[in-house]
């Protein structure tokens, strides 16, 4: 059993994603957005959205198939970076994070890049295709984000089951082959693990 964190910025396809994937109904704190979000959320590029992960999602996939039968259990982050604290929580004993972009709003995901990088835990960059969205090379995302080298950057399309399954093999594989590095709390941490 696997723990992985499903992280990116406002509106990138995290509860999609998710739900895409997950073998049982997913836990969803998605909320309606309100007149109160006006000003702090921008929907510049998702003006569309009307819901909004409040505290995480949650679903299961099994891989009984894989070289090793791997359990997943994944936690969505929301996307706001308001939620950070939230997000040490939700990375506490994770084997690893994806970080889902849309490069419609490629700033939204310079915070989870840096939010792993400095918790030392390993993560992949899933490049969320939408549609009519500008297709961009993952050497090209690599250095607008810039990720080193030993960070994978793939593609996908977070409604896709089997190239979100894709994605968290790549980040499984990853993990396996990176140095062990101690996942930092946060300062004060006073939430329980999740």
């Amino acid at each position: 059993m696997l723990k992985i964190v499903i992280a990116g910025g406002f509106g990138a396809g995290k509860t999609t994603a998710v739900g895409a994937v997950s073998e049982i109904t997913p836990l969803s704190t998605e909320e309606y957005l309100t007149e109160a979000s006006t000003g702090v959320d921008s929907l510049e590029g998702v003006e569309a959205k009307q819901t909004t992960t409040v505290a995480f999602d949650f679903g299961r996939l099994s891989l009984p198939d894989a070289p090793v039968p791997l359990e997943l259990f994944l936690f969505g982050t929301p996307g706001q970076d308001r939620f950070v604290d939230l997000w040490y929580d939700l990375s506490r004993g994770a084997v690893g994070a994806v970080v889902l972009i849309d490069t419609r709003r490629l700033e939204t995901s310079f915070t989870p890049v840096s939010f792993f990088e400095d918790i030392g835990l390993p993560f992949v960059v899933a490049v969320n295709h939408f549609d009519g969205a500008h297709r961009y090379q993952p050497e090209q995302v690599r250095a607008a984000l810039e990720l080193p080298a030993c960070v994978p950057v793939v593609t996908c399309d977070a409604r896709n089951p089997s190239d979100v399954a894709g994605v968290l093999l790549t980040l499984v594989g990853h993990a396996e082959n990176a140095p062990a590095t101690p996942v930092h709390p946060a300062p004060n941490a006073t939430l329980q693990d999740a």
